[in-house]
């Protein structure tokens, strides 16, 4: 017996994991995706700051410039995330700085 055909997006029932993975413009699973520019700069400021731990005005540069890009990453992925598992992860981010911030961290690293 052949095994069943997959099921796209829209071809009727979807389990709960496809519906949350599922990407709504392609159809295919979505877990992770290349960087976008916000996301690459939050990683080339992460890095920065970790290997050079820049002191002053320079520090504070690299943070801010990194929490910012953190922030429009993460956004943009609860606004317009491709599928319910990107716009969760926008909004666990969001929410991971809020609570940094709030208990006095200050930056995303």
């Amino acid at each position: 017996m052949p095994a069943p055909a997959r099921r796209r997006w829209g071809a009727g029932h979807l389990s709960a994991v496809d519906w949350f993975l599922r990407n709504r413009h392609t159809g295919e699973i979505t877990i992770a995706q290349w960087p976008n520019a916000p996301l690459t700069l939050f990683g080339l400021c992460a890095v920065i700051d970790w290997a050079f731990a820049p002191a002053g005005t320079v520090g504070t540069v690299v943070r801010g410039a990194g929490s910012l890009a953190l922030v429009v990453w993460a956004a943009d992925e609860l606004l317009r995330g491709v599928n319910p598992w990107r716009r969760l992860l926008g909004a666990g981010v969001l929410v991971w700085l809020a609570l940094r911030w709030g208990f006095g961290a200050t930056g995303p690293i």
